[in-house]
């Protein structure tokens, strides 16, 4: 190209940011034409089948495999001390403190079994049924160790043991005390000084994470090359962890995440069954798939929450709060999986939430018990830290004799305030919770609604209404890496994207955020056109294979899009930059004369003449023409490493109805509305928040994984694991107000955890402030008809403190005394 043409001026295109694009990944992840692990096949492929512990706690004998080695299509049998020398242990990339305990989490037990569903041998076979069938004549002796099920008693003095090497239940303490630096008092002292504390005991239930997609897992090796598809959220801290954990070289390991059906933090993970695949494989030279059955699924990926909290709160009389102190329990299962201590610890700065709170302590006990260990689920800790702060608040509303929205507003930080540092160190960002909370107030009808609530009491009405609110914030766009740093977390917290211009003038963008199922390919390529000037269609997004994509920290943590799609943008803005000092040649013009508009680089002052970035790219490809001692090349790549998390927050308000015949629980409407900085898609954005409401309102009222006394899962289905379905849910009114993030070039803040964090404390607000009237102050999680029946007609918390395991968790009764409204029983300990 020696000449541009003059030509008449191209209206620019319409921006693609805030645009409602239908998802361009739908067609074929809806028809499910697409590549989902389990649907590989491979030549000579073997398939898997894992024989699992059916007690919770015992040392292993003889394991009898000949039988199964011996049946039909049977190809090799593999147990614990078989695989012991390779195996190494599952990694734990998060040691909270220097004395954490970690006991090791061998694939498979070589020695003790620790939890049911722990694997103790693996069945290699040519077909999945033959596989499947050798794992009941695998003969197994077992021999029974007591078994440890509840935090509490885990804790006490004499407690039986969760492993017998180590030499107590606890993995760890993390302390976290900001005092009062206005004052200079410490939080006790804050405490001393108040006219009102008030103390409450709440229980996070253990929540399974019931991705659609069952986790899959297969391997195929090329010499001493091996590449594994799994259905993962983190191939690329897959790879370094198979790497450092098996021995395989990281660059002879290949891994890729195809499209993948849902994860929610269960697929964030190392799991034990991707070692085993990977070392079967290698030892037999052939490719090797697994996939999890649902009762699998269930029962071995690692499940989320599980926290008692112990909260006091300090106020003076006319509703200041003066200070906060929490303690909690976090149940680590059995072992430490990839992040298992640090989720509580994230949890740990969220919890004064919206709240300008002059005094805080935080402490934290990790516990072990002979249950399948916790890791991430959606919010991982700050759901958990938003329940607790949020079913405070309105406690102490009633202490006070106060409107539980009176006591927030007078508490939380006004939008004239922003920036604003908290107690616990986070410095937020923007937002006006004053402006998000009128809107969801108009959005619910609230002033009608409180009406109808008072002629129901008046009346006696057998339905009463209640209103509960939950008004968050939380920390998205993990995460600035000297914080994780700081943490003592094993990685960083950037993100890394690619751009290529292609000859065609297409646009090829690398990223290495990895999704399952948010959108990424659609909103990337909203961003992209509208940087780089080019058609929506014209962008491809490629993602999830660490030989395409080589440098990437993945997707959790709500970072996709504030930190991923922030590289994404830098990185085009880059290539616009290449792209200026071409089209100056081509120009003859100086860079500084250029402007660049819509796609096209033109010289000011002189209409009708210019060349579009994709002209450009067919005249880098062919260089005839090109500036003196600059590389051909319009592509860039750029890694963002935010320097501040993202601060998203919201106001939900829920209106439940409650049957005092039945204990029937009903959301009569539910309205948020939201805060997620600059919004790229409306309709993702939308359907995130719809799919965190279904979640966190499942918490609230449908889902629990519950132990027998003997630590066997009794919600090992879906026939007694309640997920909810759309028929289960209201319609929810949503909207946003927007507050753009300063520390992205996006404005972006997250919102793929907002629904499920905010959601849950709303919900059950609602219930109890339909019958507090009643006598009843607390109710246990998930609010079924029957907790709520026995709350109202026999008091206490609905739970059943007979019963062991994850469902002993009762509530302790309140009472309140010279304006201390303290619990009848606390665990002992400094507090």
């Amino acid at each position: 190209m020696t000449a541009v043409e003059d030509r008449p001026a191209v209206e620019a295109p319409a921006k693609e940011v805030g645009q409602a694009r239908k998802r361009k990944e739908d067609a074929r992840l809806i028809t499910g034409r697409t590549t989902w692990t389990d649907n590989m096949v491979l030549p000579g492929m073997l398939h898997l089948a894992v024989v699992r512990s059916p007690v919770a706690h015992a040392k292993l004998g003889a394991i009898d495999v000949e039988a199964a080695r011996s049946a039909p299509n049977v190809v090799a049998v593999f147990t614990g001390r078989d695989l012991a020398e390779e195996q190494g242990s599952i990694p734990c990339a998060w040691p909270v403190t220097p004395e954490m305990v970690n006991p090791g989490h061998p694939s498979v037990a070589v020695d003790e079994v620790n939890h049911v569903g722990e694997a103790v041998a693996v069945i290699v076979a040519r077909s999945k049924a033959a596989a499947q069938d050798a794992v009941e004549l695998v003969d197994v002796d077992y021999d029974p160790l007591p078994v440890v099920l509840d935090m509490e008693q885990a804790l006490a003095d004499g407690a039986a043991l969760t492993h017998d090497h180590v030499a107590s239940n606890e993995s760890f303490r993390w302390i976290f005390d900001a005092g009062d630096a206005g004052t200079g008092q410490n939080t006790d002292e804050a405490f001393a000084n108040a006219d009102v504390v008030v103390r409450r005991r709440f229980v996070q239930q253990r929540l399974i994470p019931a991705f659609m997609e069952p986790r899959s897992t297969v391997v195929q090796p090329q010499g001493d090359n091996y590449t594994m598809w799994s259905s993962t959220q983190v191939p690329h801290i897959l790879r370094i962890m198979l790497a450092m954990t098996t021995g395989v070289p990281e660059h002879k390991l290949r891994v890729i995440a195809p499209d993948v059906g849902g994860g929610f933090g269960g697929k964030l993970q190392v799991t034990p069954e991707e070692v085993i695949t990977l070392l079967v494989a290698k030892r037999l030279g052939k490719p090797v798939k697994w996939t999890e059955t649902r009762s699998e699924s269930l029962m071995s990926g690692h499940h989320g929450r599980d926290q008692i909290q112990y909260v006091d709160i300090a106020a003076d009389r006319e509703g200041n709060v003066l200070g906060l102190k929490v303690h909690i329990l976090a149940d680590m299962g059995a072992y430490l999986r990839l992040v298992t201590p640090g989720v509580p610890i994230l949890g740990a700065f969220m919890f004064p939430a919206i709240y300008k709170f002059p005094a805080y302590r935080f402490d934290c006990q990790g516990v072990f018990t002979n249950k399948t260990p916790t890791d991430a689920y959606r919010g991982a800790g700050r759901p958990e830290a938003t329940f607790a702060i949020e079913r405070i608040m309105d406690e102490l509303a009633v202490e006070l004799g106060m409107d539980p929205l009176e006591l927030r507003r007078k508490n939380w930080i006004g939008a004239e305030e922003f920036p604003f540092t908290t107690v616990a160190g986070l410095e937020y960002d923007s937002g006006d919770y004053d402006e998000a909370t009128r809107q969801a107030l108009e959005l619910l009808g609230y002033d009608e609604l409180r009406e109808e609530q008072r002629r129901r009491r008046e009346s006696n009405d057998p339905v009463q209404l209640g209103i509960g609110f939950s008004t968050f914030t939380e920390m998205c766009g993990l995460a600035p890496s000297r914080v994780l740093g700081s943490l003592s977390y094993g990685a960083g917290g950037w993100e890394h994207a690619s751009i290529r211009m292609l000859p065609t003038g297409k646009v090829e963008v690398v990223t290495g955020s990895t999704p399952h199922g948010q959108g990424h390919e659609t909103a990337w390529s909203q961003l992209v056109a509208d940087e780089l000037g080019v058609p929506f269609e014209d962008v491809e997004v490629l993602h999830g294979d660490t030989a395409i994509s080589p440098r990437g920290l993945d997707t959790y943590g709500s970072r996709s899009l504030v930190v991923g799609g922030a590289a994404v943008v830098n990185a085009a803005q880059k290539v616009v930059a290449k792209a200026r000092t071409v089209a100056a040649h081509l120009l003859e013009a100086s860079e500084e004369d250029l402007q660049f508009e819509g796609g096209t680089f033109s010289v000011r002052g002189t209409p009708g003449t210019g060349v579009s970035i994709q002209e450009l790219a067919l005249a880098t490809f062919a260089a005839h023409n090109f500036p003196e001692g600059v590389e051909p090349s319009l592509d860039a790549d750029a890694t963002f490493d935010p320097v501040n998390f993202s601060f998203p927050h919201g106001t939900h308000v829920c209106a439940m109805e409650v049957d005092t015949q039945t204990g029937m629980v009903k959301i009569r409407k539910y309205a948020c509305v939201d805060d997620v900085g600059k919004i790229v898609n409306p309709l993702i954005v939308e359907g995130q928040v719809h799919g965190g409401l279904a979640q966190g309102i499942a918490q609230a009222l449908y889902e629990e994984a519950v132990y027998d006394v003997d630590g066997n899962l009794t919600t090992g289905t879906f026939v007694d694991y309640l997920v909810p379905s759309a028929a289960d849910l209201p319609h929810f009114d949503t909207a946003n107000t927007v507050h753009e993030a300063p520390g992205n070039p996006i404005g972006a803040k997250g919102v793929g955890e907002a629904g499920c964090i905010a959601s849950t404390p709303a919900v059950v607000n609602a219930a109890l402030d339909a019958v507090r009237h009643l006598g009843v102050s607390d109710i246990l999680m998930p609010l079924t008809p029957e907790r709520v029946w026995r709350a109202l007609h026999h008091g206490g918390d609905g739970g059943d403190r007979a019963t062991a395991g994850t469902n002993a968790y009762g509530g302790a009764q309140t009472e309140t005394t010279a304006g201390v409204s303290t619990p009848e029983s606390r665990l002992g300990g400094d507090r």
